[in-house]
């Protein structure tokens, strides 16, 4: 008999406990529903017995999802041809094999591996196996790159099967992965912030291209290029002009016809801060300057705040004071003659 609702077996801290799919002892239930999240496969387990949690959510970039099956569950798996899948290993361990010959592997918060779209796997889980699974679409992924190097990136990302989570990269990853799952747990947190969820969606995958091995890798590591200062100018205009809406890294580095990593490296090295840090600054003075035209008895800081992309109200108000020696509020008293009469 199956139960949806949040995680109740037996783990009650089971993640992404917010996005339920499924909870089942049913074999065939469960084969169903990891089907429908995310690929077809054959499953099988000692006397047909498990209980399956899947609780998972989609977004713009990939599938995050919670999986156990509280058996030594074993899941036969075709090529998906259009999707990469990470198994991250929370707890227990998997030894997985794919149709090449390679095998891997995981053990809890050690390791992971990489299941790639041109590749049958086979994984077996142990009984009391965890994992944080991401299903990422190759063109999400590849595009990624194709970004972080300014070069078209059309063929599969060759990672090497098992991928190190103790390594500084490998830790990165998984706690990024696990930051990411508790943030969407979390009322008020990424799930309802879309901008900054795709951002940070954007920065795993980042992360996992750091991570795992492939035939892209020297080249990502390599220490960037960087452009002349005038070459920024576009992208600083830019900036000016759209500070109120939505920019990551990828757009501003199309508008300056460079990678990722050389607007990074040329940010850095001309003004001393990331992109992202400068566009902050631009954002932050537009903020005051509406405070200091606006009519205090008529504006809250929270409103003008949120126009201009600061979300977190505590550290935009820090952010701002490090910038100019004062609260938001007290620049909108100033506009009020020091009555006080803003609301903040």
């Amino acid at each position: 008999m199956s139960t949806p609702g949040p995680a109740g077996t037996g783990a009650p801290s089971a993640l992404l406990s917010r996005y339920p799919v499924l909870d089942t002892r049913s074999l065939e239930e469960a084969r169903d529903a990891v089907t429908r999240v995310y690929l077809d496969h054959e499953l099988t387990a000692p006397g047909d017995e498990l209980r399956m949690t899947l609780n998972a959510t989609s977004d713009r970039f990939f599938t995050l999802g919670y999986l156990t099956y509280e058996s030594a569950a074993t899941l036969v798996m075709p090529p998906t041809e259009d999707c990469y899948h990470v198994n991250l290993t929370v707890a227990g361990r998997t030894e997985a094999v794919r149709s090449d010959g390679e095998r891997a592997s995981t053990v809890a918060r050690g390791s992971g591996v990489v299941l790639l779209p041109d590749q049958e796997n086979t994984v077996r889980w142990s009984r009391d196996a965890e994992q944080l699974i991401l299903k990422i679409p190759r063109r999400s992924l590849e595009n990624h790159l194709s970004e972080q190097l300014n070069r078209p990136v059309h063929d599969v990302l060759d990672f090497d099967f098992g991928i190190d989570l103790t390594s500084a990269a490998g830790r990165t990853l998984l706690s990024s992965v696990e930051f990411f799952a508790r943030e969407l747990d979390r009322p008020g947190g990424l799930a309802d912030m879309p901008i900054a969820r795709e951002q940070f969606e954007a920065f795993v995958m980042t992360q996992l291209l750091h991570t795992g091995r492939h035939q892209y890798f020297d080249d990502l590591v390599a220490p960037a290029e960087t452009v002349r200062r005038g070459r920024l100018q576009p992208v600083i205009d830019y900036m000016e002009q759209h500070a109120d809406e939505s920019l990551s890294p990828q757009e501003l580095a199309r508008v300056g016809c460079m990678s990722v990593r050389t607007l990074h490296a040329t940010f850095q090295q001309e003004l001393g801060e990331s992109p992202m840090a400068y566009l902050r600054r631009i954002r932050l003075d537009h903020v005051r300057a509406e405070l200091l035209r606006c009519d205090p008895a008529q504006t809250r800081v929270v409103d003008v705040a949120l126009r201009w992309g600061f979300i977190h109200q505590s550290r935009f108000a820090q952010q701002y004071k490090e910038r100019f020696g004062e609260l938001p509020r007290e620049t909108l008293r100033e506009r009020g003659g020091g009555s006080g009469a803003g609301r903040g």
